[in-house]
């Protein structure tokens, strides 16, 4: 694999202006695409074979008129009592009048009619049903939903249009560019150089803007999720920019070396750009994995950032070696482009095998730290191990849950409804439950209701079950059923599995419960389930990854060990804070909450593409040095050293990324920035740059182990270049 990286990294330097317009008509030709056939941003939470799915594909067959989104406009008067006079039922009455001719809405129910006035008279829910699901209503007609009552609350009166049509798509925008602008400034200290900033940025965000285009292009065909494009630009932007600095350090290490520059740029693809695939290769596949959970929206969230990675993995292959050659000696510093002396590839091939540049400072924090942690080992891995076991301490607690308006920024319409609801009738009423009853014939159901509604109203924790609403042939009936906690309360949870067990045992009907609560908790359920599964394959995989580039046995189990460590300690630390509340001010959280449900799985899948990264550039070095007669102690020292600073900046640059979104107001993507940043910030320096040196230094040549018979039958994907070198040695002196 080296060598044909390194044809292709010399390729693309010698054409790089054919490579650099390719990459423009890509980019040009997916963005007009993306503008054209952009579809709309779908929310569907759904779970094939679940129980509360099979509902509503029922209701969406027997019974349309209620297959279709959900407004409750959530009234409070001036006074309490005031909704028992004339005026008050007026108001109610033009309020429910002028919903119901709003555009898309089918009906508007009087709350009157249905009982839904609070006792001190001062409360009433208006129940708004529109034609279409909630991914359908345009924004024309959300925005008039939003402004019904405006003429009531200029009397004194506060309405509060809410429900599941008032979801919206998180909204990207300046708050991200800060963590874009500190990644910046973090590569200019890095390569003391603007030019060499500047392009590894260039090419990484050509990469986003190709991988993003190419999303929203396909986006009429595939339902994307709102949280699908959103991690996609997360890890394009966070890989996008640290693979393209990975190669380009690698170049300006082989310029300083003597090397001309397109051998220079050949051989850092080849070498660098050897871990980069592979370490994209295993991002791809953790996230393409998630397909194995059969969840349609995760499987897409999955697929479209796997996508991006792969964008990012070919940019960096081809299109970074192009603007290197635009860039020359340029991402020098200035001060090394004139003192180191431009060599040819047999003085570069010297230099290489004398596995240093006679410049080289073994002076640096890379590796002072390193002899440092090697020197302690032993503590500094209890140490390790001690702290990232406390802060783990929270992850038993997590809680999982679909997002609710109960936890939507403050100063939200959402959240203003469901606040106001919870005012005046109680938390139960902002996620109630339905009962699906369905016969054969209208006489079976009509028999069962009597017999539904009353298991259902004797289940603990029912607050009141409403009238059944019919299907215009009589054969489906429809129970609005509030239960007296939150949707998120542990005691909905058992509410719904009681309900659901009291009434599976009907022959003549079938009695299903659904609702936007039932669907959270079935999701819940079914991605914890998958959870330890979905867990072991990655482990599993990460171990025979590392099997095939390090060919040892303990290097792979070390490194399945401190990923664990790091998704546990990850794990608790976001539990405590957008679970607990701990210090959630901080980050901007206004209610705390479970953590959304597809987050943990989430998670795993991508720190595990991340985590190898790591792992790979900085043992690789180790191995390269230890096969080339390095003591093991010593080896461990070299790696540290040669990789510190890189894999440094890069962590720097992830974390910057990922903690941008952090700023966003919607809770979902900002617990999946703040636990990305978390979980990457473990990773890379305690765990890869401090308990993987100090365990490596205990092994010492054990570590490198691995039984002939497996030697013989694993394939050699050859990432540290060493089948580079030998077919470097075997070509003449000059440049091909």
């Amino acid at each position: 694999m080296a060598t044909l990286l390194y044809r292709l990294g010399r390729g693309s330097m010698r054409r790089r202006r054919l490579v650099a317009a390719i990459w423009l008509v890509v980019l040009v030709g997916l963005g007009l695409a993306a503008a054209t056939l952009r579809g709309p941003i779908a929310d569907n939470f759904t779970m094939p074979g679940t129980e509360s799915q099979r509902a509503l594909d029922l209701l969406a067959e027997q019974f349309p008129a209620a297959s279709g989104a959900t407004g409750t406009i959530a009234v409070k008067a001036p006074a309490d009592g005031a909704l028992a006079s004339p005026q008050g039922q007026a108001v109610v009455k033009e309020l429910t009048q002028e919903a119901a001719t709003l555009p898309g809405v089918v009906g508007a129910v009087d709350p009157f009619q249905v009982g839904a006035v609070s006792p001190d008279g001062r409360y009433a829910l208006v129940q708004v049903q529109f034609a279409t699901g909630a991914d359908e209503v345009t924004d024309a007609q959300r925005d008039a939903y939003e402004k019904v009552g405006e003429r009531v609350e200029a009397q004194g009166w506060e309405v509060a249009p809410g429900g599941e049509v008032l979801s919206s798509v998180p909204e990207v925008g300046s708050t991200e560019a800060i963590g874009v602008a500190v990644a910046a400034i973090v590569l200019v200290v890095t390569f003391g150089s603007l030019v060499a900033a500047g392009m590894t940025m260039l090419n990484a965000l050509i990469g986003v803007g190709v991988g993003m285009a190419g999303l929203f292009a396909i986006s009429s065909v595939v339902d994307l999720s709102s949280t699908a494009p959103i991690l996609a630009l997360m890890l394009g932007l966070a890989v996008g920019i640290d693979y393209s600095l990975f190669i380009t350090s690698r170049y300006r290490q082989n310029l300083m070396e003597g090397l001309p520059p397109d051998e220079a740029v050949g051989r850092a693809v080849g070498t660098a750009g050897s871990a980069v695939v592979f370490a994209g290769a295993t991002v791809v596949i953790a996230l393409a994995g998630l397909a194995v959970v059969n969840i349609p929206f995760l499987t897409v969230m999955g697929l479209a950032a796997a996508g991006t990675v792969t964008v990012a993995v070919l940019v960096a292959i081809t299109l970074q070696p192009a603007l290197l050659g635009f860039a020359g000696r340029r991402v020098l510093p200035r001060k090394l482009r004139t003192t180191v002396p431009v060599g040819d590839a047999a003085s570069g091939e010297q230099a290489a095998d004398a596995g240093t540049s006679p410049a080289e400072d073994r002076s640096g924090f890379g590796f002072r730290w390193a002899r440092l942690v090697t020197r302690f080992r032993v503590p500094v891995i209890l140490v390790g191990l001690i702290g990232l076991g406390l802060l783990a301490l929270p992850a038993p607690d997590m809680r999982l849950a679909l997002p609710d308006a109960g936890t939507a920024p403050v100063g939200s319409p959402a959240r203003a409804s469901n606040d106001l609801i919870t005012e005046g009738f109680g938390a139960g009423f902002t996620g109630r439950l339905a009962v699906v009853v369905a016969g054969d014939t209208p006489q079976a159901t009509s028999a069962a209701i009597p017999q539904v509604t009353a298991l259902v109203q004797g289940t603990e924790n029912v607050l009141a079950v409403a009238p059944p609403q019919l299907s215009p042939d009589g054969r489906t009936a429809l129970l609005g059923v509030v239960p007296k906690t939150g949707p998120t309360d542990e005691a909905t949870e058992t509410l719904v599995n009681d309900v659901r067990a009291k009434v599976g045992e009907f022959r003549d009907v079938e009695v299903l419960l659904t609702g936007a609560t039932a669907i959270g908790i079935d999701v819940s359920e079914k991605l914890s389930d998958a959870l330890p599964v979905y867990l072991l394959l990655v482990v599993g995989l990460s171990v025979l990854l590392l099997m095939l580039v390090f060919r040892s046995l303990l290097v792979p189990v070390k490194a399945a060990l401190g990923f664990l460590l790091t998704v546990a300690a990850t794990f608790g630390i976001t539990v405590a804070v957008f679970q607990q509340g701990h210090l959630a001010d901080l980050v901007g959280l206004d209610t705390p909450g479970p953590l959304v449900s597809f987050l943990p799985i989430l998670l795993i899948g991508i720190l595990f593409g991340l985590a190898m990264d790591y792992e790979v550039f900085l043992v690789s070095r180790m191995r390269e040095d230890f096969v080339h007669g390095d003591t093991a102690q010593q080896a461990t020292i070299n790696g540290m050293g040669h990789g510190a600073r890189v894999v440094t900046a890069a962590a720097l640059i992830m974390i910057s990324v990922f903690g941008g979104f952090v700023f966003l107001d919607d809770p979902v993507i900002k617990s999946m920035g703040f636990a990305l940043a978390i979980g990457v910030a473990i990773d890379a320096f305690v765990v890869r740059m401090t308990i993987v040196p100090a365990v490596m230094s205990l092994l010492g040549k054990r570590a490198w182990w691995l039984p002939r018979w497996l030697d013989k039958i694993l394939p050699n994907v050859d990432i540290e270049g060493e089948g580079l070198r030998a077919h470097l040695d075997d070509r003449s002196p000059a440049r091909a």
